[in-house]
């Protein structure tokens, strides 16, 4: 192992690298000790009453031993990362992502694998709860699918966690959308392990992996809610899909609002666990109300190509249930969807499913009153 003192065998990346292992910092503090020790090599060489003048204090983490480990894990991190195609972002190089730069407490070092665009035209996170149901999941299926046909050079962001996350992630590798995963984790592992396959299909189709975290960083709890700030800090535009009043997203939701970001929530019902955290974005006004792509092309002023009007198929199939459902919405629109509960004895979590797959095939559509209407052809 290289001797860190001496200090032929390092380059200024090596230093870079080894600034960002410095615990504590960001990139306003980093831009802010450059500017006074002139360059990333001095802080880490300098003597301990230098740092103190610099810095003010007297902080364990900044004696001189710690910078020379620091030095040392950041050069062979800088092997690392070099031998398996990783990109290292430096939070003062002009590759940094633009959003990114604005916000105060931006990651010092991003280590990215994968070719997409960060400063894209138009970037969007979802995020949402790790107990996402079939409406969650066909939400964001069909709003990365909609904002694919419509948005030109488009990136969703999210953070490869279950529910939600994952789904997303799918989604957009299933309509040609660009996908990017900030991961609370180095890049030389993927958590959840069952999701090796997405992320390696994440690189596959253009898209990346991020993170702020070297393969010597221990992860934690807090990883996960520092991880949040970074989806909410690269994008234009946040959307909350499903969240409890206490959720992950909920953290990335008012990040993103710090940043003066767009935040977008969609509502559910009040009943439902998973919609509290949503329901509460908008009635506190810290999230405009979703119900699909337009909402967003709308709210963000993004120019939107022109599409044909989704039309139904002529060779919808609907079962039996589902069959009954549209007969008596036919005969009788003014029925509300507890009506329809009563009349055909469906449960109301199964008859909304119902109709939410209805809707989508535009066999049905959703009116004031918590009724449906019959969409003739």
């Amino acid at each position: 192992m290289t001797d860190p003192l001496h200090t032929e065998f390092y380059d200024a990346d090596d230093y870079r690298t080894a600034l960002s292992l410095v615990p504590g910092l960001n990139s306003k503090s980093v831009a802010q000790l450059v500017n006074r020790c002139h360059c990333e090599k001095d802080f880490i060489l300098g003597d301990d009453a230098f740092i103190r003048d610099i810095t003010g204090a007297a902080n364990r983490a900044f004696s001189r031993q710690r910078r020379l480990e620091y030095l040392r894990d950041g050069a062979k991190e800088r092997q690392w990362t070099d031998d398996h195609g990783v990109s290292r972002i430096y939070c003062l190089d002009e590759a940094y992502p633009r959003r990114l730069s604005q916000c105060d407490d931006g990651p010092v070092m991003l280590y990215k694998l994968g070719k997409c665009d960060l400063d894209a035209a138009h970037m969007v996170a979802i995020v949402g709860t790790r107990h996402a149901d079939a409406y969650g999941v066909e939400f964001t299926r069909r709003l990365v699918e909609d904002l694919g046909k419509k948005i030109d050079d488009l990136v969703i962001v999210s953070g490869l966690a279950y529910g939600i996350d994952i789904a997303a992630h799918r989604a957009s590798l299933d309509n040609g959308v660009r996908t990017v995963a900030v991961t609370a984790n180095p890049l030389n592992t993927v958590y959840p392990a069952e999701h090796r396959g997405t992320a390696s299909q994440i690189i596959k189709q253009g898209g990346a992996m991020i993170t702020e975290y070297a393969t010597c960083t221990t992860v934690h709890r807090g990883s996960f809610l520092a991880r949040n700030r970074i989806i909410a800090g690269i994008c234009d535009v946040t959307v909350v899909v499903q969240s409890g009043i206490r959720g992950g997203a909920m953290s990335t939701a008012r990040m993103a609002a710090a940043y003066d970001r767009e935040v977008m929530a969609v509502p559910g019902r009040v009943t439902d666990q998973y919609s509290e955290g949503t329901n509460s974005l908008v009635a506190s006004n810290t999230a405009r109300l979703i119900t699909g792509a337009d909402d967003l092309i709308d709210i963000m002023g993004w120019p939107a190509r022109e599409t044909e009007g989704r039309q139904r198929s002529l060779f919808v199939e609907l079962s039996p249930e589902a069959q009954s459902i549209v007969n008596l919405i036919k005969e009788h629109p003014e029925l509300t969807v507890n009506d329809l509960c009563a009349r055909l004895g469906i449960p109301y979590p199964r008859m909304a499913d119902i109709l939410f797959q209805l809707e989508m095939d535009n066999v049905v559509t959703a009116i004031p009153g918590n009724r449906y209407a019959y969409i003739e052809m």
